[in-house]
């Protein structure tokens, strides 16, 4: 007798390139298939890069075009989107999309778990949010937070109750890391064998303060003149970012290198890896460095401080401090086999913590009612 499958369906804006649809894309890929059958259902088009790989791969990926304001259309076209395809488990990730999926599903048999992947920056109470959000979380089997700060913040600014939060870290398929150095693209990148880098991943935003990093190569570069920033990835603050490096004059020494598929090749490249950002839920990009073993300098913001075992696997400092930044970086510069041992400890923290296996685990004893 055939098992009767669940259907899971994971509500998102889009599933373009960053961490919240990294995480759904690792989720849709590792959840059981001989127990679920797994489709996402996209607010907006089209439904990006991660959207068409995952479609190549026979994955169901479906959208709706979401009008400007509160789309009461959308409900009624998610609510039969859910009744047409038997949805069992509605998993929203991020707010608006839980409270048009929360709309769309409430009467009807299928269950609703809300994830919260991360914070804007300022954080603040909502009034309207402060008042919904009890009602919403009568409807809602469970809710998730991505770190302990996350979770925090869902209590202190969106009045949700703490007994119903739990948290589970992101978990990350390294089965492309852990790479040796990648001679061929530093020869493409025209990097010198002699360089030491230090690098970052992520979107080129004001929240990512990207300049902190900039402004702390500048220090560095004193005492360690072969020192080269590179930075993967792009976004609004790109040109502003490029203008910046050529007013402190270091235009030869920062590697932009826009939009990148082949992200995980670059790790193998650095020394270092940086994320400097105002705020962050658990950042996958700092996971992908451990995965690949590099020692880890973060900001001391949101989940960082979390995943980073300070003085163990890499250091966590104050936000915005370049000075700091500076000393750290050359501190590792100085202590190569601090550096190692940081690096190796780095990745043997991934493994016991935030692998794929262990998050896809802990979400499908969700799935199950189990937790």
């Amino acid at each position: 007798m055939e098992t009767i499958k669940k259907h899971i369906v994971h509500l998102t804006f889009n599933m373009g390139m960053g961490g919240a649809e990294q995480v759904i894309t690792n989720l849709v890929e590792h959840t059981d298939k001989t127990r679920y059958t797994v489709s996402i259902l996209c607010l907006e088009e089209p439904v990006g890069a991660f959207g068409k790989q995952l479609i190549e791969k026979g994955v169901q990926v479906a959208s709706f075009r979401r009008k400007p304001g509160f789309d009461t259309s959308l409900v009624g076209q998610i609510r039969r989107y859910l009744k047409r395809h038997q949805v069992a488990i509605l998993h929203c990730h991020q707010y608006t999309p839980y409270v048009y999926g929360l709309s769309a599903a409430v009467f009807t048999s299928t269950k609703v778990i809300f994830t919260e992947h991360g914070r804007f920056f300022p954080d603040k109470r909502r009034r309207k949010r402060v008042l919904l959000n009890p009602l919403l979380n009568r409807f809602t089997a469970y809710i998730t937070a991505i770190s302990v700060a996350t979770k925090d913040a869902l209590i202190q600014y969106e009045n949700f109750p703490s007994e119903k939060i739990k948290v589970i870290y992101n978990g990350l398929d390294d089965a492309r890391y852990l790479l040796p150095p990648d001679v061929g693209l530093k020869k493409e990148l025209g990097l010198p064998v002699s360089a030491r880098i230090m690098g970052t991943v992520g979107r080129l935003d004001s929240i990512k303060n990207q300049k902190m990093m900039i402004k702390a190569l500048r220090q560095v570069r004193v005492s360690s003149p072969e020192t080269v920033l590179l930075i993967v990835g792009d976004g609004p603050e790109r040109r502003n970012l490029e203008a910046f490096v050529a007013e402190l004059g270091l235009t030869s020494h920062v590697i932009f290198t826009g939009f990148r598929e082949d992200v995980h090749r670059f790790f193998s490249l650095m020394d270092v890896f940086l994320l400097t950002s105002f705020s962050e839920g658990t950042a996958m990009t700092i996971l992908e460095a451990m995965a690949s073993g590099l020692p880890t300098i973060v900001t001391d913001v949101g989940g960082n401080p979390e995943i980073v075992e300070a003085g163990k696997t890499g250091f966590v400092i104050s936000s915005d401090d370049e000075k700091a930044l500076a000393d750290r970086i050359l501190s590792f510069f100085n202590n190569p086999n601090t550096m190692k041992t940081m690096g190796q400890a780095g990745r043997a923290h991934f493994e016991n913590h935030f692998t794929v296996d262990k998050m896809v685990q802990a979400y499908e004893a969700l799935y199950e009612g189990n937790a």
